[in-house]
């Protein structure tokens, strides 16, 4: 799955970006998915649940893709 997030503000939790893309059904899975170090972060291992997520950067993982931009 390959998508592309418009970000409203200056950034998002990664765990938000994560429930809000559906690549988890909760907040609780996605914490449990970044804990297990199942996600990239512009493709370095990211483990903190709330890391700031700004537009440019690109979060993967295991079957998806999400591209940040900020929204027009």
């Amino acid at each position: 799955m390959k998508e592309t997030f418009e970000l409203q503000g200056e950034y998002i939790p990664l765990c938000d970006l994560l429930k809000f893309c559906f690549v988890t059904e909760s907040g609780g899975a996605a914490k449990h998915l970044i804990a297990g170090g199942n996600v990239l972060v512009d493709g370095q291992v990211e483990l903190r649940k709330a890391c700031k997520i700004r537009s440019g950067q690109v979060v993967t993982g295991d079957g998806f893709e999400i591209r940040v931009v900020a929204a027009p």
